[in-house]
This record gives C-alpha cells, sequence and structure tokens, in this order.
C-alpha cells in the first residue's frame, strides 16, 4: 500500500484556495460571526417559554401575553439573521431595544411581579442588548460602505 501521507500539505498551495475563500464569503455574505444567529434564535425561544418555565402564568397574565410576543420576535429576528444577513442586520438595533423594553416591562406590563419576574426578565433583556450589540458590531465591521 502506498504512504499517501506525506503528499498533503499546506492548504495554501492548492489550486483554488482562492475560489474556496471566495465561496466561503459568499455563503456567510461577509460576515465576521455567523455565531451569534443561534443564541438569538434560542434567547427569542427561552424568552416565549419563560413563563410556563418558571410557572407565572397565573399570577401574571399579561406578561405571558408580553414574553410570548416579544420572544416570538426576537426568535424571528435569528432566523432573519440566518437567512438573510446583509438585509437583517440592519435590525440588530432594534434587538436592543428589545432588550431595553424587557428590561422595563416588568414593571409597566405587569401587575406587582416577584423577583423571579423581574430578574428574568432583566437577563433576557441584558442578554438582548449583548447580542443586539454584537450583531450591530458585526455589521458595521462588514459592510465595506461605513
Amino acid at each position: 500500500m502506498a504512504n499517501v501521507s506525506h503528499t498533503r500539505g499546506d492548504m495554501s498551495t492548492h489550486p483554488d484556495v482562492s475560489e474556496m475563500r471566495a465561496r466561503y464569503d459568499r455563503m456567510l455574505g461577509g460576515r465576521d460571526v455567523a455565531l451569534v444567529d443561534g443564541p438569538v434564535f434560542l434567547l427569542g425561544l427561552y424568552c416565549a417559554v419563560s413563563p410556563w418555565i418558571l410557572h407565572y402564568t397565573t399570577s401574571q397574565p399579561a406578561l405571558v401575553t408580553h414574553n410570548l410576543i416579544v420572544g416570538i420576535a426576537i426568535g424571528l429576528l435569528g432566523l432573519g439573521f440566518t437567512a438573510a444577513p446583509a438585509r437583517m442586520y440592519g435590525l440588530s438595533w432594534a434587538m436592543c431595544a428589545l432588550g431595553i423594553w424587557m428590561i422595563v416591562a416588568p414593571w409597566i406590563v405587569g401587575d406587582g411581579p416577584d423577583a423571579g419576574v423581574v430578574v428574568n426578565n432583566i437577563v433576557i433583556g441584558a442578554l438582548a442588548i449583548c447580542l443586539g450589540a454584537l450583531c450591530a458590531l458585526t455589521a458595521t465591521r462588514s459592510n465595506p460602505r461605513t
């Protein structure tokens, strides 16, 4: 049997390396960080189901509806970041706004929420602000017009 292990070299010597890099850049849409999309979607999913996880569906019915709607919105933003990144990363700041709203919502939408509900919404809001800012930073860095 022939020993073929010595024929493998560095990828930089491959004749199609420039074409492979260009294809990879086209697939990612010029984004540097493609791993933000998944956590954004998971954050939206958790936000939507958090009233049932933390069992405040009967004590805070307005916040149940609120978290469900905002969670679906965050999840749709995450799916949009994945499906059409060039168009959707402009909405990264909207996710920061949703994060700020999630932080203040227990006192505006809720009716005397307990500490668990408040902490839950603050954590969701802080994560949404961080992920939205990361998406916006990524969009700004990868956009050659800025």
